[in-house]
């Protein structure tokens, strides 16, 4: 019953919004994600009967790569067109479709792997019906969405019905879930704490080095218009690149206003202020770094990002107080110095070298999607 009346409230939602997915669809963001999640353009279903990972973006593509070295060149599906970028490199991609398209398009398959908190319904309904395995991995309920899921339990509920075996991030997390409705629970960690970097360049730095990391909307100018920057060469590293353009014309005005160098990493690691404007670049100056500043945690609404890769090279960590979409992962690092914008100075003052706890047991976690004996 429930499968029906979800599949047509869904249906109905997708007549009412093709005009503004068309519109959506003209945007460079967008451009391949929406036909081919909304309309299956260029995006055909999978040919092997191989395992399925399934994951939105490009930060659980790139937590997954460990996973990818086992199951050699599996199936992948995404959300984002950075996330689809990403995944080329490990597997055959696909865009996932819209839900009302999942019975028609999903295919068998050894085992369906969906990363976090990917709870589509149709997804799971069709992974049961056609695969032998079901896995929910790193699975978690933040403090700011557990009551959101509380309110529509009952919902879950029909979700987790679906699923075989869910691998949550922490004893909390269990706990959560369990109240959510899943049934069988088995906490390993988080699958994002297991990092082994690649170092692909050896940049040069001609100072001490100061990396802004995954900033968002204003907060480059916030933090920059904080940070006492003197002796210093500062790489700021936006979080999506269709604002590179945007973030290097602000970079631009704001270095020749203070009578600083400002230079592209495209160009190399030269100048003050430098823009890195390449993807898959930001290991390679963490492991050259002497302080990091994670972005998305000085603005309100992103909630953080992974402060792991950072922490793997031991550098300081300076963070804002809006990390609530991470809070699991700042667990697992000793000495994050956390501060508000305005302190950021006193901060990097007082920072200290950063480590991780403890890792996971990756082999562990492959043996429990493939259905073995632990």
């Amino acid at each position: 019953m429930i499968s029906s009346f979800y599949y047509f409230f869904f249906f109905f939602l997708y007549l009412l919004a093709i005009p503004f997915l068309i519109l959506l669809s003209l945007k460079k963001k967008y451009r391949r994600s929406i036909p081919a999640r909304f309309f299956l353009y260029k995006n055909p279903p999978f040919t092997k009967k191989d395992y399925h990972f399934h994951a939105c973006s490009f930060g659980e593509v790139r937590a997954l790569k460990p996973l990818f070295e086992i199951f050699k060149n599996p199936n992948i599906s995404v959300i984002t067109q950075t996330g689809f970028d990403e995944a080329k490199r490990y597997g055959d991609v696909r865009f996932l479709p819209y839900e009302i398209f999942l019975p028609f398009w999903f295919r068998e398959c050894k085992s369906l792997v969906v990363m976090e908190a990917e709870l589509w319904y149709m997804l799971f309904l069709m992974g049961k019906k056609r695969c032998k395995r079901v896995v929910l991995l790193n699975a978690r309920v933040s403090d700011r969405s557990y009551p959101r899921y509380k309110k529509f339990r009952w919902f879950y509920r029909h979700i987790f019905k679906n699923i075989d075996l869910v691998l949550a991030q922490s004893q909390e997390d269990k706990k959560r879930l369990l109240e959510l409705g899943a049934e069988n629970v088995e906490v390993v960690g988080n699958i994002k704490t297991y990092f082994i970097p690649q170092i692909t360049k050896k940049y040069k730095k001609q100072k001490p080095l100061i990396v802004i990391a995954s900033t968002h909307p204003n907060e480059e100018e916030l933090i920059l218009k904080n940070l006492d920057f003197k002796g210093y060469q500062v790489v700021i590293a936006p979080r999506h690149p269709e604002r590179f353009l945007e973030v290097e014309k602000f970079l631009s005005e704001f270095a020749k206003k203070r009578g600083l160098k400002f230079e592209k990493l495209s160009e190399e690691l030269r100048g003050d202020i430098i823009l890195d404007d390449k993807l898959g670049e930001l290991v390679n100056l963490y492991s050259i770094a002497d302080i990091v500043i994670l972005g998305g945690s000085f603005v309100k609404g992103v909630g953080g990002h992974n402060p792991i890769e950072a922490a793997f090279f031991n550098v300081p960590i300076i963070s804002g107080r809006y990390f609530f979409n991470q809070k699991s992962l700042y667990k697992e690092v000793f000495g994050i110095e956390v501060c508000d914008v305005e302190n950021i100075n006193e901060a990097i003052k007082k920072a200290k070298p950063t480590e991780i706890k403890s890792k996971i047991d990756l082999e562990k976690i492959a043996k429990l999607i493939r259905g073995e004996n632990v």
